[in-house]
């Protein structure tokens, strides 16, 4: 469908997904004028808080459906919506990403398969579809290796390392024997994110490259502006901008990015706002989520000037094992903000919120984000929050 003129205030945007992405895109286009509704098979999911719940599965065409009807723009908050919902609805409806650019994303191999045709750095990989091809594969990339499911699979779930080819059967089983992509493991230095945002006219913005640090493979902390020579910056944004020019996003897109100390290259590419540019939201004139909205909407893109360097620190269900956490004293912390999701379960390794710290550099801001993090660990040890030194 024609992306057609930019929304009046008034208009309502919908969101395949209520989770937090959904709830933190819901609060910033409430703030432009906007209705917002999604669908979500909880009724009281996160985003509940700020939109109209269609209740529903995300593979529902129907539920899609009456959602579509709802919404004058449709978009997402995780790439696991199925390609032919979006096909569905987008007749009839604004919706970014294009079904063609989600399928593309969604499954890895031809998301590497992309990358390789444009020319994009990656580690090398192989299609897996038995233990014959998984041989195949082995003798191809070598190990240490790491099999990734085709589809699904985030925070380390589709994952299994192969450190030897005798660790290949083991690996497969791990997997269910699904269709599967083998990748050459790579020494990084560390990863790196990019988040840009583009237009339906092919206008793009970045913001400052976020530096991520992981626990069990879930993003732990992230903290910009990441410390990097000005060239693989460069680097990175013209990846990032090539990559959504050439599928043809609108909305914001995150390339996760290994550094090698020499190189850069792509990990993944999600086609939307991103746990890595929560900073955003509180250090920056316009957050992902409200760049994200204006995207979508038809609306000049805001400013990404980032206000001071910060750093995020997720806050995951393991911090509920006695219960609810005492936030008091992070709350009197300067420079500090909390964002809850209003996840009404906790269980380990869930993202039930995070924390933004803002410091004089990203290194300050992400050493104070561990302190927090630590003494939320252990509340009878320290609850003196308020006491830590606010200098940094």
């Amino acid at each position: 469908m024609s992306t057609g003129a930019a929304l009046a205030p008034g208009a309502t945007i919908g969101i395949l997904g209520g989770g937090q992405l959904a709830r933190m895109m819901g609060f910033e286009a409430v703030r432009l004028g906007y209705r917002v509704a999604v669908l979500d098979p909880d009724p009281a999911c996160p985003a509940a808080a700020v939109a109209t719940v269609v209740a529903g599965r995300l593979d529902d065409h129907r539920a899609a459906a009456r959602l579509a009807a709802l919404a004058d723009a449709v978009t997402i908050d995780t790439e696991h919506v199925p390609a032919p919902v979006l096909a569905a609805i987008e007749t009839t409806t604004r919706v970014w990403p294009t079904s063609e650019a989600l399928a593309t994303l969604q499954d890895r191999l031809t998301q590497k398969t992309f990358l390789a045709r444009i020319g994009a750095p990656q580690a090398r990989f192989f299609a897996v579809h038995d233990a014959e091809s998984l041989t195949a594969a082995i003798d191809a990339v070598g190990t240490p290796a790491v099999l990734k499911t085709r589809r699904g699979g985030y925070d380390g779930r589709g994952q299994a390392m192969l450190q030897t080819p005798l660790d290949a059967g083991a690996a497969w089983r791990a997997l269910g024997a699904a269709p599967a992509v083998l990748e050459s493991w790579v020494p990084f230095h560390r990863e790196l994110s990019v988040v840009l945002a583009r237009d339906s006219r092919g206008n793009v913005c970045t913001y400052a490259l976020a530096e991520n640090l992981h626990r069990n493979h879930i993003l732990h902390i992230s903290a910009a502006p990441a410390d990097i020579a000005p060239a693989l910056e460069r680097r990175a944004r013209d990846l990032a901008a090539t990559i959504a020019e050439q599928l043809g996003l609108v909305g914001v897109v995150t390339l996760e990015l290994f550094d090698t100390g020499d190189d850069l290259l792509v990990n993944e590419i999600a086609p939307r706002v991103h746990n890595s540019g929560h900073f955003t939201f509180g250090a920056c004139v316009t957050s992902q989520f409200a760049q994200h909205v204006r995207a979508i909407a038809g609306l000049p893109l805001g400013d990404t000037t980032q206000l001071a360097p910060a750093a995020i620190v997720n806050l995951l269900g393991d911090l509920w094992d006695r219960g609810e956490p005492d936030w008091r004293p992070l709350l009197r912390e300067p420079r500090t903000a909390l964002h809850l999701y209003g996840k009404r379960v906790a269980h380990p390794g869930r993202k039930m919120g995070h924390a933004l710290v803002v410091g004089t550099s990203a290194a300050a801001a992400r050493a104070r984000a561990e302190a927090i993090h630590a003494r939320l660990r252990a509340p009878a040890l320290d609850q003196s929050l308020a006491t830590a030194n606010p200098g940094a």
